[in-house]
C-alpha cells in the first residue's frame, strides 16, 4: 500500500471518531446532559462502544490505523494541553491544609485501590486504572494512566464506566447531604470535601454549583490540584510499567506528555494569553479528549466488558465508600490540626 494511500485510510478513521465527537458535543449540550453534567468525554465514550458492537464490523480494517491515532497520539496532545486550566496560583490559593489532604486522598485511593484489587485477585491493570480515576481526576487521569501503561483499550472503557457511575452518583447525593444537615462541615469544608473526593471535574462542578458559589470556587480548586498531581502519579507509573515488563533498559520510560502538561501549566500561571485564547485551547482541548475517549470506546465490545467482570465495579464501590467517609473524616477531623 502506497504512503498517500495509508495517509487517506488514517484520516478516514480520524474523521469518523471526529465526527462522533461532534455528535457527543451536540448530545452533551442538551438540557438533559447539561443536568447530569455528563461531558463529552462521557458521551463520547459511550457513542464509541455503540459503534463498537454495532457498525465497527461493516466499516473497512483500514480506517483502523486513524482509530487508534486518535486513542494515543491525540490523547497525548489532550493530556497537555489540559494544562491551560491551571496555573500554579491554584496551589497557593486552597492552603496547605487542602493540599496535604489532597495528597492524602491521591495516596491512599490508589495504593488501596492496588492492594485491594490483589486481594480481589483483578487484573493488575484495570485495577491501577480504576484506582487512578477514582483517586484523580476521572477519565482525564485514567486516559493519562492508559497512555503510560499502555494497557488495553477496553480496560480503559471499563475503569472510566465505574467513574461514570459512582462520579454521577456522588453528584446528586453531596448537595442532599450538606443540605439536609447530615454533614455538619462549614462552607469551605463542604468545598474542600467536595473538590478532593468527586471523580470528574465536571462532577466536581455539578455538586458545587448546586450548593452555592462559596462552596463551587473552593471545590473547583481543590479538584484542580488533585490533577496537578497526575504529574508525579505517571511519572511513578512509568518506572512501574518499565519494571513490570521488564524491559531490557537501564532507564523507565518517561512519559513526556506529563512533563508538557507541566510545562503547559507553568506558562499559563504567568498569564501571558488573552482569556479568549485560553478558552480556544480549552474547547480544543475538550474536543482532541472526547476524541481520545471516543476511539477508546470504539475499540470496546461487549464481550470485552464481560471477560473483566463485576470485580471492577465491586473495587470501584469500596473506593467510593472510603472516599465518602474516610474524605469527610480527614476534613472534619484531620484538617483542622493541619493548619
Amino acid at each position: 500500500m502506497k504512503l498517500s494511500e495509508k495517509r487517506s485510510n488514517m484520516l478516514h478513521g480520524v474523521l469518523l471518531i471526529a465526527l462522533f465527537s461532534c455528535a457527543a458535543f451536540y448530545i452533551g449540550d442538551t438540557a438533559l446532559m447539561r443536568q447530569l453534567s455528563f461531558s463529552p468525554l462521557i458521551i463520547g465514550i459511550m457513542l464509541g462502544m455503540l459503534y463498537a458492537n454495532s457498525l465497527r464490523n461493516r466499516l473497512p480494517e483500514t480506517w483502523v490505523p486513524g482509530i487508534l491515532f486518535s486513542s494515543k497520539q491525540l490523547l497525548r496532545l489532550g493530556i497537555i494541553l489540559y494544562g491551560f486550566r491551571l496555573t500554579f496560583q491554584n496551589i497557593v490559593d486552597v492552603g496547605l491544609s487542602a493540599i496535604i489532604i489532597d495528597a492524602i486522598v491521591v495516596i491512599v485511593t490508589i495504593a488501596g485501590g492496588v492492594f485491594v484489587g490483589r486481594l480481589l485477585k483483578m487484573d493488575k491493570e484495570v485495577a491501577l486504572l480504576t484506582s487512578v480515576g477514582s483517586g484523580i481526576c476521572g477519565a482525564a487521569a485514567v486516559l493519562g494512566a492508559e497512555a503510560t501503561i499502555k494497557s488495553k483499550p477496553y480496560k480503559t472503557a471499563v475503569a472510566v464506566s465505574t467513574v461514570v457511575i459512582f462520579g454521577t452518583i456522588s453528584m446528586f447525593i453531596y448537595p442532599v447531604l450538606y443540605r439536609n444537615g447530615v454533614l455538619e462541615v462549614s462552607a469551605n469544608q463542604m468545598g474542600v470535601y467536595t473538590g478532593a473526593t468527586l471523580h470528574e471535574v465536571a462532577h466536581v462542578v455539578g455538586a458545587g454549583n448546586a450548593m452555592g458559589k462559596e462552596i463551587s470556587d473552593v471545590a473547583i480548586i481543590v479538584k484542580m490540584l488533585r490533577v496537578i498531581m497526575l504529574v508525579p502519579v505517571l511519572l511513578i507509573l512509568g518506572y512501574w510499567a518499565s519494571g513490570a515488563k521488564k524491559k531490557l533498559q537501564t532507564a523507565a520510560p518517561i512519559p513526556w506528555f506529563a512533563l508538557g502538561f507541566l510545562v503547559v501549566i507553568g506558562f499559563n500561571s504567568f498569564n501571558l494569553l488573552p482569556a479568549g485564547v485560553i478558552d480556544f485551547i480549552n474547547g480544543l482541548d475538550t474536543f482532541l479528549l472526547t476524541m481520545a475517549m471516543t476511539a477508546l470506546g470504539a475499540e470496546t465490545n461487549i464481550e470485552k466488558f464481560k471477560k473483566a467482570g463485576a470485580k471492577p465495579f465491586v473495587l470501584a464501590l469500596i473506593l467510593y465508600g472510603w472516599l465518602m467517609i474516610g474524605g469527610y473524616a480527614l476534613v472534619k477531623f484531620v484538617a483542622p490540626y493541619l493548619l
